[in-house]
């Protein structure tokens, strides 16, 4: 039987066949395909430009006709990798309301849900590298002024 997605693939230039590893991909790598850029104050905090996104962030759109809407993340769909959030919402012809899908491309996260472990260990993950690197360059400054 043949497999529906390929491990070993790194990355092709046509279109196509990007669609279709992103269409074909498992659940726990399309997690990773709904990334949003940090606000400024969290990317100088965590010293990452973007993170993946869970229900539970308070999230700013940033595109679209919802542009300059705030709101926190109802539902994370991967299988139509679309985020739906609170107070955004379309009216149906018989006057029912509808949550509408949105690109986690086009939202920018304004403040983290910190209640997992293992989120809080992925953010600081970088910031801890990053901060060893400040240091390093530090103390070749301080030895090249003595």
């Amino acid at each position: 039987m043949k497999q529906k997605f390929s491990t070993h693939w790194l990355s092709s230039k046509q279109p196509r066949k990007q669609r279709k590893y992103r269409l074909n991909a498992p659940l726990h790598l399309k997690h990773k395909f709904l990334n949003a850029h940090l606000s400024k104050e969290l990317r100088n905090k965590y010293g990452k430009r973007s993170f993946p996104i869970r229900k539970g962030d308070e999230v700013l759109v940033m595109r679209g006709s919802f542009a300059k809407k705030k709101g926190k993340i109802l539902e994370v769909n991967l299988k139509k990798s679309k985020v739906t959030i609170e107070g955004i919402n379309r009216r149906k012809s018989d006057g029912t309301k509808v949550n509408v899908y949105l690109n986690a491309s086009n939202l920018q996260i304004q403040s983290l849900n910190l209640e997992d472990r293992k989120r809080i260990k992925a953010l600081n993950r970088g910031k801890v590298e990053k901060f060893k690197e400040e240091n390093k360059t530090e103390e070749k400054n301080v030895s090249k002024e003595s």
